[in-house]
């Protein structure tokens, strides 16, 4: 079964198991977007790359301009109506082959999709093609330490990746597939450390 098909399935429950357990956490993250437009900048615009059912909407400041992409529609479909106040357009598209021309976006939120997708590298890659020199991107998401065993989680993924998420990423393995990026801040937030809020720059 592919992820598109699964997510199809999970989509109606999805709020219900991860909502409350990650609400902070992306709050957290989403405070470092600017909460008014700069002076030099405009308006920025913005990529919710694997939106899924919106629960990120709701904490974004109003003057932005936002793209919300997906790869199922059922997901596009619950986050849509959260988007009532903001200016944002859904797009269906692959998180690995994102349907944007290079160096669009002044911000690219990441949130629980970098270790769910069955290529973390390319859609790292393709976040940061699509991203601006000196633009950020702020991830939320599940990522071993380097070097650490976690031989459940690693012997699960096979299974569990293909319905749902993997289990055995390594954030500093997925970072040599983005040369242009560097790492600003990199927190533990939840899971003693498994969750982790990073946030990236393109170099100029």
């Amino acid at each position: 079964m592919s992820l598109k098909t699964s997510y199809r399935f999970i989509a109606p429950f999805y709020d219900l198991f991860v909502d409350r357990a990650t609400r902070a956490a992306r709050k957290r993250s989403l405070a470092r977007l600017p909460q008014q437009v700069l002076p030099q900048q405009g308006a920025a615009k913005v990529l919710l790359n694997g939106v899924g059912t919106g629960l990120d909407l709701l904490y974004l400041p109003l003057c932005h301009e936002y793209t919300a992409l997906d790869i199922t529609a059922a997901m596009l479909a619950r986050a849509q109506p959260r988007a009532d106040n903001l200016n944002m357009q859904c797009v269906q598209g692959d998180s690995m082959a994102l349907p944007f021309a290079a160096n669009c976006f002044d911000y690219l939120i990441l949130h629980l999709i970098v270790a769910v997708v069955p290529q973390p590298p390319l859609c790292l890659h393709e976040a940061a093609r699509v991203l601006k020199p000196g633009g950020r991107m702020f991830l939320f998401d599940k990522f071993l330490q380097a070097g650490e065993r976690a031989w459940l989680r690693r012997a699960l993924t096979p299974l569990v990746g293909q319905l749902a998420t993997r289990l055995d990423v390594v954030f500093e393995e997925v970072m040599r597939s983005a040369p242009d990026l560097r790492v600003i801040t990199d927190e533990p937030i939840l899971a003693r450390g498994w969750f982790r809020l990073i946030e990236l720059q393109k170099v100029q």
